[in-house]
Order: C-alpha cells, then structure tokens, then sequence
C-alpha cells in the first residue's frame, strides 16, 4: 500500500485553498466571511501559526500559512473547516433561514478536499500573494485587490489591520 506523502514536514509556507460545498456561494454575506475569518485567526493562533496572506470569496478561501512545527496543516485545516462549519451553519440557520433551508441539511459546508502547494522560496510566495490578491478582481467583486475587504491585500498596501494578524516570513 502507498504512503501518502507529508508536505509539511520541512517548515515551508503553504499556499492554501477550498471551496464551499458545490461551489455553492455560500459566503456572499459580509457576516459569513467573518464567521471563517475569525475562526481562521483563533486557529492559527492556537497552533502558533502565521498568516502572510488571505482572500475570502464568496465561494472558496485561499491563504497562505507557515506553522513552526510540522506536520501541523491537516490538523489546521481540520479544525478550520470543521469549526468554521458549525458556526456558519448557525449562522445560515439563524440569519438566513430563506437561504439556509434550500440546502440540503445532509450537505457538507466545504468541499471534502483543500489544495495545497508549499512555497519554497520568497518568489512564489510573491507570486501565489498577488494571485489571490488578484481573485477579488478577476471575478468582478472590486476595482483594485485594495478595495476587497476580505482580503490582506489592503495590508500590504495601506497598511490597514485586516482582521487576521499578518506576518511576512523569510
């Protein structure tokens, strides 16, 4: 039987991403992007990790995280997707109950899987940091990557806080 391969044993960044469920919008509402931001800053915190960049879009999430110790990213996003479930369900529930009840309750928020791309170098972290900063106006949410608000790219810019501490590594 074949081992899967660890990719988070060499304290690299990690350029992450999953999508809701179907691709299902899921986070259009301001409310609902907080809900997986906020789960998304206690996680990082309770695992020491650090966040060099975020966007979330209305129906996926990219990041880029490094964590001081390995193997430390399945277990992170485990707990942040699972986490940040429970309380958008709630919040769907709660405050959108017209939106909440044409989904089906058996559906899973996130989609099963995540992607994941270790950044080796400052180059790809650059690279992969202006893709998703990028995101917002490739899909006609903004003008400029600035103007998202669910986003570090205001950070970067400005030097504006973004909700989620924002540390560069290197």
């Amino acid at each position: 039987m074949a081992r899967r391969r660890v990719f988070d044993e060499e304290l690299h960044a990690h350029f992450i991403t999953f999508s809701c469920y179907r691709r299902r919008r899921l986070l259009d509402d301001d409310r609902a992007k907080r809900v997986v931001l906020d789960v998304f800053g206690l996680q990082l915190s309770s695992r020491k990790g650090s966040c060099v960049g975020y966007v979330v879009m209305p129906d996926h999430v990219h990041a880029i995280v490094w964590f001081p110790h390995s193997r430390q990213l399945s277990v992170f996003i485990q707990q942040w997707k699972r986490l940040s479930s429970y309380r958008l369900r709630r919040f769907l529930r709660n405050d959108l109950p017209e939106y909440a009840s044409c989904i089906p309750s058996n559906d899973p928020i996130w989609q099963r899987e995540y992607y994941a791309f270790n950044l080796y170098d400052e180059e790809k972290v650059r690279e992969k940091l202006n893709y998703m900063h990028a995101n917002p106006v490739k899909a006609g949410l903004a003008e400029r990557p600035a103007d998202w608000i669910f986003s570090s790219a205001r950070f970067y810019e400005w030097g504006a806080d973004v909700g989620v501490s924002i540390r560069w590594i290197g």
